[in-house]
């Protein structure tokens, strides 16, 4: 009976040892979590209106019920107190909606409350056909299918997809990386049907956003990824609504696509030219292209430098982007993203068009261990704060485009 009531007694300790080590360690995440909770704690988010209204877009009485296309779906957050004069307007990227701007996957504030808090009117889009701007498969054509592995490669966990030099020095990511996680989960669950035709999103966008532009007056456009091919089809159109643009990473490299195709040679290039060499929709340069005319291009021989891909420039002399050369433009790239071996060649390209454009590399300024998806990282705040830092000079410095027409 002994024997027995003391191996009742270890057992009962034993599990009550492990009933407390579960209780410490459930404190300790309720601990971290609160910590986290508490660094980004900022008070109250004081509005003076939200809301939400759609631009552009028209009923197509030849399609099947009549549906309305072409229209774009915006939010927005007005501050109680608006200290800056233009309105940030975010555009998302492939398969992601406004939702990449207005949150994390952990739950933090995003990119948008940010912006806000700092006197920033804030207008949050879902592209053309893609989230709550209504997808129509008979008017836009193809979707592409679900692509689990591209995210895990290029978002979430490039370290474990070495495919590009820099994918091992990502660690930014708010969780495990991995499917089953709740961060995975919830942004996994966030991504959005898509048009499978990347020129097709080319033509419909721009002028849903043109359209947002006219209604709201000169504004800062922030764009990442896939909408940089659409940024500059807006800034050349209405060099008067874009006062500067906030270049997160976007899509590129300019003229032709590149491939990550792992070591040892790491890149290779596509084989056909973009129609304006940083798309597919015609920019005005000057001189201006003739009647079936289309601008010539050139291969550095050398890369920049180790890890980095040749960039396509125009042959010299170049033509210049004559609407977009009074814009500020700055692009901002993070240490880890399959961006790092060729943004820099969408900055020289620019430059070389006659574009104003600053470079921020976020590893620069002491900002590492970023991906592509740098809004939903755990250091997302720290980036917000080199960009409005950015837009506050810029603002500060009376630049940032045409004089516009526009009202707030």
């Amino acid at each position: 009976m002994q024997d027995m009531t003391e191996s009742f007694n270890a057992t009962t300790m034993r599990a009550g040892l492990r009933a407390a080590a579960v209780a410490a360690m459930a404190g300790l995440l309720a601990a971290s979590a609160a910590q986290a909770q508490q660094k980004q704690q900022r008070g109250p988010l004081v509005l003076k209106s939200a809301s939400y209204f759609y631009v552009g877009g028209k009923i197509d009485t030849k399609g099947k019920g009549s549906p309305i296309v072409g229209h774009m779906y915006v939010e927005y957050m007005i501050p109680q107190r608006l200290r800056s004069p233009y309105p940030v307007v975010m555009v998302h990227g492939g398969n992601q909606t406004g939702t990449n701007f207005t949150g994390t996957p952990d739950g933090r504030e995003g990119w948008a409350q940010y912006f806000v808090r700092r006197g920033y009117a804030v207008y949050i889009v879902d592209q053309v056909a893609r989230g709550r701007s209504a997808h129509w498969n008979e008017y836009y054509g193809a979707v592409q299918s679900s692509r689990l592995n591209q995210v895990e490669e290029r978002f979430v966990a490039p370290e474990r997809f070495p495919v590009w030099p820099q994918a091992k020095l990502h660690t930014q990511w708010p969780g495990t990386g991995k499917p089953g996680d709740v961060t995975f989960d919830q942004f996994y669950a966030a991504q959005a049907v898509s048009i499978a035709s990347f020129p097709k999103q080319q033509e419909i966008n721009p002028p849903a956003i043109v359209a947002l532009l006219e209604k709201i007056g000169p504004s800062i456009l922030m764009i990442h990824s896939q909408s940089g091919a659409f940024a500059w089809p807006v800034a050349d159109k209405r060099p008067d609504l874009v006062k500067m643009i906030v270049a997160v990473e976007p899509n590129g490299p300019p003229v032709r696509e590149l491939q990550m195709v792992g070591a040892p040679e790491w890149f290779k290039d596509g084989t056909r030219d973009k129609l304006s060499g940083l798309g597919e929709v015609p920019l005005n340069y000057d001189p201006p292209l003739s009647d079936g005319e289309r601008l010539s291009f050139v291969r550095q021989e050398k890369a920049d430098g180790p890890d980095l891909a040749n960039c396509w420039l125009q042959k010299e002399p170049a033509r210049k982007l004559r609407n977009l050369a009074g814009i500020p433009v700055v692009v901002v790239m993070s240490e880890a993203s399959y961006h790092a071996p060729y943004d820099h060649c969408t900055v020289a390209y620019l430059r070389q068009a006659g574009v104003p454009t600053d470079f921020i590399r976020l590893a620069d300024v002491g900002i590492r261990g970023n991906g592509h998806m740098m809004m939903l990282e755990k250091n997302s705040d720290d980036i917000a704060r080199v960009m409005e830092e950015w837009t506050a000079r810029q603002i500060a410095a009376g630049r940032g485009g045409r004089k516009g027409k526009g009202k707030q």
